[in-house]
Order: C-alpha cells, then structure tokens, then sequence
C-alpha cells in the first residue's frame, strides 16, 4: 500500500495524469490557463510532488473545471426602436 504522503517525479506525475512532463512543468509553474500551480519541492533543478498535493491540486482544479460555466446574463440587451 502507497503512503499518502509519497514523494512522486515529474515523470510519475505525468503518467498518472496521462500527460507529457512538460505539461507537468507548466502546472508547477503556473503557465497552464485556468489551472492553479501544482505545488512542488523545488531540489535545484529538480522538481518533485507530494501525493497528497497532487490528490488535493486534482480536486480543486475538478471543482474549479465544473464551476466554470457560463451563466446567463442578467442584462437584457435590447435594440431600440
């Protein structure tokens, strides 16, 4: 059984979010649009992530995905006649 405070690699992460390790650099780094940074424990030029922080960053990316919706405007625009 894996402990939930695992450490993972940049290249663990990436399979399992089914992603190319770049992808997880631009989430640790905060260049993906609409996606909060993906925390990480910065060992010079290497990058590693909590299990924990990886559950949680999946979680609230999910909520923040299924609350992004458009909802219909409250101003009705009219064209004057």
């Amino acid at each position: 059984m894996e402990r939930i405070d695992a450490i993972l690699t940049v290249a663990e992460v990436a399979k399992e979010l089914r992603c190319s390790r770049a992808h997880v650099y631009h989430a640790i780094n905060g260049t993906l649009f609409d996606v909060s940074p993906l925390p990480a424990i910065s060992m010079g030029r290497r990058k590693l992530v909590r299990r924990s922080a990886l559950e949680h960053w999946k979680v609230e990316n999910e909520q923040r995905a299924a609350g992004a919706t458009i909802g219909p405007s409250l101003k009705i625009h009219a064209v004057d006649a």
